[in-house]
């Protein structure tokens, strides 16, 4: 596994191994990987089964090692260099799973969950992650689509798990 150049905030192996427990199985199932980083998610998530992969990565001093990272992969990852914004606007197909993985820095994550909440990147079956630092806590403005149904704690991290809220019937 390579590292790429620039800043970079590396999933810890305890919260990557975490988090996918709770995901469960993934055969069969697509999956975003949104600020990829080295690619770390989206291989962990080809490991386990994901059929259908997407790496969005927009610094490009990352380009290099998230190419060679998954090429690994044994199912194919599309790798998207473009920005989450351009990338939630402009695809149109739904995922299983999207993590975002923003820079802890980033001032605008809970603004791209909410867009993320009324895109075509999403299902009624769709579960999105949220890998965020722990002192961030500004979920109030959280998109009335969204519902929070779990949180997990990582040291200084945070990753908060979320869904479309389903009609009572």
């Amino acid at each position: 596994m390579q590292v790429p150049d620039g800043v970079i905030r590396p999933s810890m192996d305890q919260m990557r191994e975490s988090v996918f427990a709770c995901l469960g199985n993934l055969d069969g199932c697509s999956f975003a990987d949104i600020f990829a980083g080295s690619g770390i998610i989206a291989l962990e998530a080809a490991s386990r089964g994901a059929a259908y992969i997407e790496a969005v990565e927009n610094d490009p001093l990352k380009r290099k090692t998230l190419l060679q990272n998954t090429a690994i992969s044994p199912v194919r990852i599309y790798c998207r260099f473009i920005s989450a914004e351009l990338f939630i606007q402009r695809f149109k197909r739904p995922f299983n799973f999207l993590f975002l993985d923003p820079p802890f820095p980033y001032q605008f994550k809970w603004e791209l969950l909410n867009r993320i909440a009324i895109s075509s990147l999403i299902s009624n079956e769709s579960t999105i992650l949220l890998h965020r630092p722990a002192e961030d806590t500004n979920i109030t403005r959280l998109h009335a689509n969204l519902i929070q149904f779990d949180s997990r704690e990582y040291g200084r991290s945070v990753v908060d798990f979320f869904r479309i809220k389903q009609d009572e019937k």
